[in-house]
């Protein structure tokens, strides 16, 4: 299974959660990451953090829905925007929910405050990511309907 985690800019949360998920997944699950316009870089930030907590970030890189290597089976949303585009056409009838992460890109203020708003980016969908990878995967993949309302559940918890 293949799971896109899209966002606008793909340049921190929809990056984060791409890294997570294939830290953690099993063999037969991957995830990637897009932008509908995406910023063209990974933010610097997203990067350390990810390597602070052990995940590789070799190759990681900001890039377009339009260049995926393959089609997903499912398509997580990380922001607002992204949840209120429209796939493109290719993607065909895939399943999606929206976890909605607050940007840390867009964080203000000091650069505590800054830093604590990666975090809690972090925090938040590496919980969601691991109530997903929790579930019954093997059952869910024949049962696209408690997939979608599992994967909705997953994303109003919050750390």
């Amino acid at each position: 299974m293949n799971v896109l985690f899209l966002c606008t800019g793909n340049s921190a949360r929809s990056i984060m959660a791409e890294a997570v998920f294939n830290h953690r997944a099993p063999s037969d699950w991957r995830a990637m990451s897009a932008g509908s316009h995406p910023a063209g870089q990974v933010h610097p930030r997203t990067l350390a953090l990810l390597a602070r907590q052990g995940i590789p970030v070799e190759g990681m890189h900001s890039k377009s829905w339009d260049d995926l290597p393959v089609t997903p089976d499912i398509v997580v949303t990380v922001c607002a925007s992204a949840a209120g585009e429209t796939c493109p056409a290719y993607l065909g009838p895939v399943l999606r929910s929206h976890w909605d992460v607050e940007d840390p890109a867009r964080a203000t203020g000091s650069d505590a405050e800054i830093a604590a708003a990666f975090e809690n980016a972090y925090r938040t969908l590496r919980k969601r990511i691991e109530n997903f990878l929790a579930l019954p995967l093997a059952d869910l993949r024949r049962d696209r309907a408690h997939l979608k309302a599992e994967l909705d559940r997953i994303g109003t918890l919050m750390p």
